[in-house]
Formats: C-alpha cells, structure tokens, sequence
C-alpha cells in the first residue's frame, strides 16, 4: 500500500491547498490532497529535485 503524505509547510488555514507525496518504487508520487482518487504524478527522483528546487524559488507561484 502506498502511503501518502503532505508536508507540515503545506498547511494553509483552510488546511486544503496541500500536495502529497509518495514513495514508489523507483519514483516520487505527487498528488492533490484535496482529490487524492485523482491524477497523480510519478518522477524519476532527479526530476522531483528539480521540480522541489523550482519551487523553493517561487518559480511557481501565481503572480
């Protein structure tokens, strides 16, 4: 069984603005905590880094 988990820094104060991840067996799992039945993503690890340090840089954020 997978097991899914958000980030303690994802909480919002509605508490549902939230992306989970994952462990797979050779990737990272990404996934909206609001519709967790849903798309979902599989990375390689080194472009799940990549993804996570665009997003430390706000390379994401809406304007």
């Amino acid at each position: 069984m997978t097991q899914w988990r958000k980030s303690s820094r994802s909480a919002t104060s509605d508490n549902t603005s939230c992306v989970e991840i994952a462990q797979l067996a050779r990737n990272i799992g990404v996934r909206d905590s609001k519709d967790p039945a849903g798309p979902k993503i599989a990375l390689q690890p080194a472009g799940f880094r990549v993804l996570l340090d665009a997003v430390k840089r706000g390379e994401h954020d809406r304007p």
